[in-house]
């Protein structure tokens, strides 16, 4: 809240639609910091999966024209694995890029070569005063498999927690998801997802979309009945 290599720029995250909430507005305002302001250059957020990390890092590496990798993908660094010989691609990917973009940096292998790669990377871009923004499940210091000197330089830059475990942060959340599907959700829906549904917010999205989908396919409006019957099968 699809991975692959290249990852393309994907219009839907953006700044513009990000809903900013008690949980993550810090993390947004840093991000919008470090983009606007030329004398920041580094940012690290953290936080449980589906807080919007990903969501963030996009719309900041389309802000900035920069280049971005997840460590979901962590396979796509060698060519025939990650467990075979020869060089990463890790700085091959991205040679000449403006940003350096990181999404979850928990992933990172447990691979000297990688480790020794990313250091020199993020020394690259620091010095030459180039954007880089990190994410990860964990603060710095709980990373795993990373470098010391680059947990320590992690802390250099700007730092924020990102959570929306909270039900007014998923309610604003599913408001915009509605509103971006052009779906029509009302608060007793919103009600009963919250009572029916695992909260964390990919859960909620995959039950959001059933609902919408089961709306379209029966030709009917979302109610709390539409709700229910959709919920029961799932």
């Amino acid at each position: 809240m699809q991975f692959i290599f290249d990852f393309p720029v994907v219009p839907r995250f953006g700044f513009e639609n990000f809903v900013v909430c008690g949980g993550n507005k810090t993390a947004y305002h840093f991000a919008k910091k470090l983009v606007e302001d030329p004398t920041e250059n580094l940012l690290y957020v953290y936080g449980p999966e589906g807080s919007g990390k990903t969501h963030l890092l996009t719309a900041l590496s389309n802000a900035v024209d920069g280049r971005y990798f997840s460590f979901r993908d962590a396979g796509s660094l060698y060519g025939a694995g990650i467990g075979s010989e020869g060089p990463s691609r890790l700085a091959e990917h991205f040679q000449g890029a403006t940003a350096l973009v990181l999404d979850d940096l928990h992933l990172l292998p447990n691979h000297q070569e990688v480790r020794v790669e990313l250091w020199e990377l993020f020394n690259a871009f620091y010095s030459s005063g180039r954007k880089i923004a990190i994410s990860g499940l964990t603060p710095p210091k709980e990373l795993p498999h990373l470098d010391g000197h680059l947990t320590s330089r992690l802390l250099w830059g700007l730092v924020a927690r990102m959570d929306v475990s909270d039900d007014d942060s998923r309610r604003m959340i599913l408001k915009k998801l509605a509103e971006d599907r052009q779906m029509a959700l009302p608060d007793d829906v919103i009600d009963e997802m919250l009572l029916r549904v695992r909260r964390d917010i990919p859960s909620l999205v995959y039950a959001l979309e059933n609902i919408n989908r089961y709306a379209i396919s029966t030709k009917r409006k979302v109610s709390l009945r539409l709700a229910k019957e959709t919920l029961k099968t799932n």
